[in-house]
């Protein structure tokens, strides 16, 4: 089964920071497989071998497959010879030489997404720290992965409606409105995420959101003007604004003044009815 590529980077990611902070010297990990109770290790750091490559480890099986169970930690001291685990996958370990090996579940929206795990090559207890930097690393992989959900559950949302002349009627109008929500809450997203390829395609979706009829000659906004704009065109308030962008309040009323000075606008309202005609808001 194919493996999505950027949350399988996010996993990769999140094997070099495991590595760094706890000195362990081989990591590896993978993601649980759509519409499956398993885990495939994907993403390999460290390893000797190829031994672990594509291995699918069942929920319940090994020491993965205990922490997917469990939804917890898990690490064993000698695997080859611990009882705290099956022993489904010793040929594969072995072949590795790992002794010492920790396993971190990926746990987002309460659904286990992933394993990290960490390894030594000796039989050596695994300390309170070590196992610490390991769940930090992979809390770091779970909240790229929820900003990457909220980006995807986003953009399948945010199909425009047909390209309109004079904006929309009576009919439509509750379907703008859910257009221009999708499309603040594109653009204040899009800031978050550290993916510069879905970042690109946020903005993009934006873009096509705000199009229209296609863009009329006018003043040049900078991206948080535009940000700005599309919170108050969405009905949140200065302090919304703000928090949903991660700003100060100050911040953004020196946004909107700024979008109002450029747009020849006296008021909020009259700076997003200008930002519609010149195509930066849907």
């Amino acid at each position: 089964m194919a493996v999505d590529a950027a949350q399988a980077a996010q996993i990769r990611s999140a094997l070099v920071r495991l590595r760094r902070t706890t000195g362990l010297p081989v990591a590896f990990g993978g993601l649980v497989e759509s519409g499956q109770r398993q885990v495939r290790i994907s993403e390999l750091s460290g390893t000797a071998t190829a031994a672990l490559s594509a291995l699918a480890v069942t929920a319940g099986n090994g020491l993965g497959g205990r922490a997917v169970a469990l939804s917890r930690p898990c690490a064993v001291t000698d695997y080859s010879v611990s009882r705290q685990i099956s022993h489904e996958y010793d040929l594969p370990v072995a072949a590795e030489g790992l002794r010492s090996v920790l396993a971190v579940p990926v746990v987002v929206r309460r659904r286990v997404r992933g394993v990290l795990y960490g390894a030594l090559r000796t039989a050596q207890p695994l300390g309170d720290r070590t196992l610490g930097a390991a769940v930090a690393a992979a809390r770091d992989a779970e909240q790229a992965l929820v900003l990457r959900d909220e980006a995807d559950e986003l953009l399948a949302a945010a199909s425009p409606p047909p390209a309109r002349t004079a904006g929309p009627g009576p009919a439509d109008g509750a379907a703008w409105e859910q257009v221009r929500e999708a499309h603040a809450a594109l653009r204040a997203l899009a800031p978050r995420i550290t993916d510069p390829a879905l970042r690109d395609e946020l903005l993009d979706a934006c873009g096509l959101l705000a199009a229209g009829s296609g863009p009329v000659p006018g003043p040049r906004l900078a991206p948080r003007e535009v940000d700005v704009l599309a919170c108050v065109a969405a009905g949140a308030t200065n302090g919304a604004a703000a928090e949903r962008l991660g700003v100060g309040p100050e911040t953004v009323k020196s946004y909107l003044r700024s979008a109002m000075r450029k747009l020849g606008a006296r008021t909020r309202t009259e700076a997003v009815a200008a930002a519609r005609r010149t195509g930066w808001l849907p």
